[in-house]
This record gives C-alpha cells, sequence and structure tokens, in this order.
C-alpha cells in the first residue's frame, strides 16, 4: 500500500496547491499540475501492478463515465491530429480555409480540424489531467475514512483561499504575484486573478463542506420547535463546530468577493440542492435541509452584514445595461464563429485565436475566453464535442439525484446534496464566466464530480445503505 499511500499525498497536496499559482492559469503552473497528477497516477499503477490496492469498485462502477471521458480525449486528440487536407475541406471547410489563408502559397496535403493545433495539444494535455483526476477520486476514496479525507482537504484548501483573500482584502494589500497585480484592497481573490474565479472555487468546496455537515447529522424524525432550537445549539458546541465555522469562513469570503454571480450562483444552488434533497429523499432529511438553510441565513444576515454583503448587493442592483453587455457582446459574436464551425468547432483551446476574425468594433480589450463557458465548447469544440462532456456533468447530476432519493446513509446522502449544490452553482455560474476554464477551478469540478458515483454506491456492498 506505499506506492497508493504515496499517490494519496501527492493528490491530496495538489489540492491544497492548485489555486495558489493564479488559479494554475499560467503555462508554468499547470504543467506542474498535470506533472503531479501524472506522478500520482504512476504511484497508484506501481501499486496496482503489485497488487498492493484497495477496492476498484468504484472505478468499475463509473464505467460509463470513463466510456464519456475516453471518448472526449479521442474526440480532442481527433482535432489536432493531422489528417488528409479532402477530408478537412469537407467536415470543416472554414477550417481547411483558415489554413490556407495561413500558408496561402504552400501545398500540404495534410492540415487539422483545428486552426490552432499547438493549442489544441495543450488543451488536450489537460483533459487527460483532468480525467485522471476523476479517476484518482475514485481509486482512492475506495473506503468512507478515504472518501472523508480527499472532501475534508479540498474544503480545506477552500479555507485556505478564503483566510488568505480574506485577509488580504481586510488589510488592503495589493500584490504582483509572477507579474500580475492583484488588487486585493478591492474584493477578495485569494490565489486567482479574477474574483468571479475565487468565487467558483469556493462554491465547489462549500458545496463538498455543506454536503459534509448534512452528512454528519442525524435524522430523529418529527421534532418540536424546541427540540429543533436545542439540536441547533448541541450542533454548535458539538465537535462538527470547526467544520461549521470553516462554513462561515467561507462564505464570508464569497461575500468579499463581490461577484454578483458568484454569490447568486452559490444561494440558488443551496435552495435547488435542499428542494431537491425535499422533494425526492425517502429518508426524510427536512430538519437536516432546514437546519444548514438557517444556519446559512444566520452566515448572510448577521456575519455576512459585518464584512460587506450590502457592498455586494448593491452591485447587483447596481447592474447596468453596460455591465451586463461587457459580458454577453463576446458571446454574441463568438455565435458567429460556432456557426461557421458547427460540428467540430475552431479546436479546443483556439478562443484568442478565432474571435479576432468575429469581434466587433464596439469590444475593446483582448478576450482569450468567452464570458460563457457553454459558448466556448461549443465554438471550440462543436456540437459533437459539447455533446460529449455536457453528458458528464448531467449524468453526475442524475446519479446524486438518485442517491438522494434511495441511500439511507447520511455520508451518502450529503455527498449526493453536496453534488448537486456545486453542479448547479458552476451551472448558473458558467452563463457568465469561464470557470471551466481555469485549471484549479476545472481540477476541483471533476473531484466533485467523482462524488456522484461515490455517493450512489459507496459502502452498498458493506451492508450500508
Amino acid at each position: 500500500m506505499r506506492f497508493e499511500r504515496g499517490a494519496l499525498v501527492v493528490f491530496l497536496a495538489l489540492l491544497v496547491w492548485a489555486p495558489f499559482p493564479l488559479g494554475s492559469n499560467r503555462a508554468w503552473a499547470w504543467t506542474l499540475l498535470e506533472a503531479g497528477l501524472f506522478l500520482a497516477a504512476a504511484l497508484w499503477t506501481i501499486g496496482w501492478m503489485q497488487r498492493r490496492h484497495g477496492s476498484l469498485a468504484l472505478v468499475r462502477a463509473a464505467w460509463p463515465a470513463f466510456a464519456l471521458l475516453g471518448a472526449w480525449l479521442v474526440y480532442l486528440a481527433l482535432l489536432w491530429t493531422p489528417l488528409p487536407a479532402g477530408l478537412v475541406r469537407a467536415l470543416s471547410p472554414q477550417a481547411a480555409a483558415v489554413h490556407a489563408l495561413a500558408a496561402p502559397y504552400a501545398e500540404t496535403s495534410w492540415i487539422t480540424l483545428s486552426i490552432d493545433p499547438n493549442a489544441s495539444f495543450v488543451f488536450w494535455l489537460k483533459s487527460c489531467a483532468w480525467a485522471i483526476a476523476f479517476f484518482l477520486t475514485l481509486a482512492l476514496a475506495h473506503t468512507r475514512p478515504r472518501a472523508q479525507l480527499i472532501a475534508i482537504v479540498l474544503v480545506l484548501s477552500g479555507l485556505a483561499q478564503a483566510v488568505y483573500g480574506g485577509l488580504m482584502h481586510l488589510t488592503g494589500t495589493n500584490l504582483e504575484i509572477f507579474g500580475t497585480q492583484i488588487p486585493h484592497a478591492a474584493h477578495a481573490s485569494g490565489g486567482f486573478v479574477n474574483r468571479n474565479h475565487l468565487a467558483g472555487f469556493l462554491e465547489i468546496t462549500l458545496a463538498l463542506g455543506i454536503g459534509l455537515m448534512v452528512g454528519s447529522l442525524r435524522e430523529t424524525g418529527r421534532r418540536t420547535w424546541r427540540q429543533f432550537f436545542r439540536d441547533m445549539a448541541a450542533l454548535l458546541l458539538s465537535p462538527r463546530a470547526p467544520l461549521r465555522l470553516v462554513l462561515v469562513a467561507m462564505v464570508i469570503a464569497l461575500v468579499m468577493t463581490r461577484s454578483r454571480m458568484g454569490n447568486t450562483a452559490f444561494f440558488s444552488s443551496l435552495l435547488i440542492a435542499g428542494g431537491v434533497a425535499l422533494a425526492l429523499s425517502r429518508h426524510a432529511t427536512r430538519s437536516t435541509v432546514i437546519l444548514i438553510a438557517s444556519l446559512i441565513a444566520i452566515d448572510i444576515f448577521i456575519v455576512g452584514s459585518w464584512f460587506g454583503v450590502e457592498k455586494t448587493m448593491q452591485r447587483i442592483e447596481q447592474t447596468t445595461t453596460r455591465d451586463v453587455s461587457e459580458r454577453e457582446d463576446p458571446t454574441v459574436y463568438a455565435v458567429e464563429i460556432a456557426r461557421d464551425y458547427p460540428l467540430f468547432g475552431a479546436g479546443p483551446g483556439t478562443f484568442h485565436t478565432a474571435f479576432t476574425r468575429y469581434r466587433g468594433p464596439d469590444i475593446q480589450g483582448f478576450f482569450d475566453h468567452a464570458h460563457n463557458d457553454y459558448t466556448q465548447f461549443l465554438v471550440e469544440t462543436g456540437a459533437i464535442g459539447t455533446a460529449i462532456i455536457g453528458a458528464l456533468p448531467l449524468m453526475a447530476l442524475v446519479l446524486a439525484v438518485m442517491a438522494l432519493s434511495r441511500r439511507r446513509d447520511p455520508l451518502a446522502r450529503g455527498f449526493a446534496f453536496a453534488v448537486v449544490m456545486g453542479v448547479s452553482a458552476i451551472a448558473i455560474h458558467s452563463t457568465v464566466d469561464f470557470n471551466l476554464q481555469i485549471p484549479a477551478n476545472a481540477f476541483a469540478f471533476m473531484v466533485l464530480l467523482a462524488y456522484a458515483w461515490i455517493a450512489f454506491h459507496l459502502g452498498r456492498n458493506d451492508g450500508v445503505d
């Protein structure tokens, strides 16, 4: 088990490290993250070859997800692999035309579906790393303590970002990190360049933290209000209190990001997950959801009022049509790219290249990403790629909902609650931002998705329903 424990240590260290170097959104930073994940996979593989590893039941149970990930990686590789020019002209005429423009006098019989195969290869390597992260989560979380440990470390990673971002904001300290100015005095950004990406990371880690809280509670059936408040007081004095304080700190940091959609997505997703849990659970979690929702409400209306929640609300209220157009206009022009590259897209990682030909005169500044994850996936990977990768979070969401409906195990229901909440939050936030293009957030999101299979399958063979 030595190599498997080594893989676990590397994996947990990466969960904490990934957000700090600007969300790992620099070439050297995401290369380190990829190398770390490949190292963890290599260590696990050595242990597997020596037959010294834990159960692979969760990995086998998630075969539909691995089939999707395999199809996704093969599809992405097809986009940067040179193909006969005639075939590319038939499959993607616009891509062939761009290659002809790039080398008008060159006669080549082999070109790629991607208009920038080097950028697409880099994107493919990242996708390989995220697929490995999904696999390692399931392979390493083969027991309840392991599943809890990975979730706790990811939550603590969110806490580290919350404390760092919050302290830098409260002290009004602006820093230049790796040549990039981070305006901490204006809002909390943590280790990220963009406050919205800290908000996205906190959405994922808060969902897992609340899921752990839900999983630690026990249902006692119908109770009076006196018993309810007595149980709430007992919670605050119990060993679960540290987790409660962690959630408070993370909510405070989320408020201090001043991210309009980040805060909206978090609270909307909490209501969605709570509503789904109440509607579908046969094993009454009603009091659990009421308890968690009430504690979060206390955070917002009491704790949040001390740390600027009114400023965030003011930003939402003062949102102008210009603010909206700054996010919408690039997306509108990007839709034109999707029309020219309908099936295969312009190539993964090529948005910044493709957008230069389609941007209007009203677009100011440089856009390396669309402010909409859905549009960016459609532009870069086409309808085929978007359908393949979009099916993965949808599958996880369905499985989590089924776990909420069928499982009696409180921990399993807690993980399922976290998946519903986290996926819903990122789905909402992705309409105006590009969290899934940030390596640290994409890594955390893949770990979260794996917990759908953990929630549905973990412990069933041990008699824990």
